[in-house]
């Protein structure tokens, strides 16, 4: 994918509007929760992850889904995945665009964080965003833990031209 940087101004040049819709616009939506949820066995929307923007075509945005507390299951190589979705409303899990995974090591819970990201181009219109997350067993109760100081995050980032 070529992309034409902004970067060869001179003094007295005029900006033109090609130029300036090359510039990244920033955030585009974004999702927190400082609820914690426990993780199943089954993929499923982790609470308070889900988003909608209205996406222009030919564009790249960046999607980014971070849990800063995973508490694994208990068990010899159990492990928590989570995954970035697009999908066609906001209660449907939809098709995967990222993933995330961290394993346990032995038969001891372990914490960790979780980051996991995307980049993708649309069509022109709205776009529905799931986080999921899904863990291999329910020994000794993994969770997503959050708190005011470590909540989760989903957000979509225009990053520019594609």
């Amino acid at each position: 994918m070529a992309i034409t940087p902004n970067d060869a101004f001179v003094a007295g040049q005029v900006l033109s509007s090609t130029e300036c819709n090359n510039f990244p616009r920033g955030v585009m939506a974004l999702a927190t929760s400082s609820t914690n949820y426990t993780l199943t066995t089954s993929d499923a929307i982790a609470t308070g992850m889900t988003l909608n923007f209205t996406a222009e075509a030919n564009r790249n945005y960046k999607i980014t889904y971070i849990e800063s507390g995973v508490n694994t299951p208990s068990v010899a190589s159990g492990s928590t995945t989570l995954r970035i979705r697009q999908s066609t409303s906001l209660g449907a899990l939809g098709a995967q665009l990222g993933i995330g995974y961290i394993q346990t090591p032995s038969a001891t819970l372990i914490i960790g964080s979780v980051i996991c990201q995307a980049i993708v181009t649309y069509t022109a219109g709205i776009q529905y965003i799931i986080g999921s997350a899904i863990t291999s067993s329910t020994t000794g109760t993994p969770l997503l833990y959050r708190a005011a100081g470590a909540y989760s995050l989903l957000m979509v980032e225009d990053i520019g031209t594609a």
